[in-house]
């Protein structure tokens, strides 16, 4: 069974970052003619090139340490499940997936489920590092996208009826 080192965790924390930000700008070109959609996903797009610097950050420091964290042979498996998910490996991952979103509805959907693996990724890799209040700062603005993609849904769907 193959391993992951912490470096290599944090890195596909600023992968995902980086896959966020770029699905986010291109929800925001492919539906231009929306300001508020521009706007929604712009800002979201934004968020993610922050977060992308806080875990840049937090692996810097995680390597200074030089250790892997206790229980690492125990939390290794199944931060490897998520590695080698679906979700981020998979043919489904995000930035393919972008070409199969042709609606408004499409989109905000896929971005709840992008938002929902990524905190559920977070909230595991803060069990595993010493810095937990750096981590929780992302896992709270993960959260907050949640609530306002599902906002947004809600009030798509007010809107539709």
């Amino acid at each position: 069974m193959n391993t992951y080192s912490i470096g290599e965790i944090m890195e596909m924390a600023i992968q995902t970052e980086k896959l966020g930000y770029q699905f986010y700008t291109g929800m925001s070109e492919k539906f231009k003619k929306d300001a508020g959609l521009v706007k929604l996903f712009t800002t979201l797009a934004s968020k993610e090139k922050m977060h992308e610097k806080t875990f840049t950050n937090l692996k810097d420091i995680v390597a200074k340490h030089g250790t892997e964290p206790v229980q690492w042979e125990e939390v290794t498996p199944y931060m490897r499940a998520f590695v080698e998910s679906e979700f981020f490996l998979g043919r489904g991952k995000s930035l393919p997936a972008m070409d199969y979103l042709k609606t408004v509805q499409d989109a905000v959907k896929f971005a709840l489920g992008f938002e929902k693996e990524t905190l559920l990724y977070f909230m595991e890799l803060r069990t595993i590092v010493k810095e937990k209040e750096v981590v929780d700062e992302v896992i709270n603005e993960e959260k907050s996208h949640i609530m306002w993609l599902d906002r947004f849904r809600t009030e798509l769907m007010g809107k539709e009826r």
